[in-house]
């Protein structure tokens, strides 16, 4: 598969992995859903993403974007929502939870190239 292909084919993991992290969230925030399974997909389809899609460029701001995510889906902050609208601040946490999910091994990978470019250029 040429280079093009595997750009478009972490294009499509990154789209599912945006309908699966809102979808996953809803059902988890709502009800009692095991969300194991749906982290490891997340996990795998987030792999695929930093090594085909993210160029050089991009990954500044998307570390600078995983950080963001990263901090907000560790404190649980939209929980006192739930005290105005009754689970909505659950779903929300969820939701974020299931996308910085998804974007931590993209990180990893792109943050371990970066260190690897800057190490190879001195």
């Amino acid at each position: 598969m040429e280079m093009k292909g595997f750009e478009k084919l972490g294009e499509y993991a990154f789209l599912v992995c945006i309908v699966i992290a809102i979808v996953a969230g809803i059902a988890a925030g709502l009800g009692d859903f095991s969300t194991g399974w749906v982290a490891l997909t997340l996990v795998i389809l987030g792999v695929i993403v930093g090594f085909t899609t993210i160029t050089e460029k991009e990954a500044t701001s998307f570390l600078l974007a995983a950080i963001a995510l990263t901090v907000a889906s560790s404190g649980s902050w939209f929980l006192v929502i739930n005290e105005a609208v009754t689970k909505l601040g659950t779903v929300i946490n969820a939701i974020v939870f299931n996308i910085a999910a998804f974007v931590a091994p993209a990180a990893i990978i792109l943050a371990t190239k970066s260190v690897y470019e800057l190490a190879r250029r001195k």
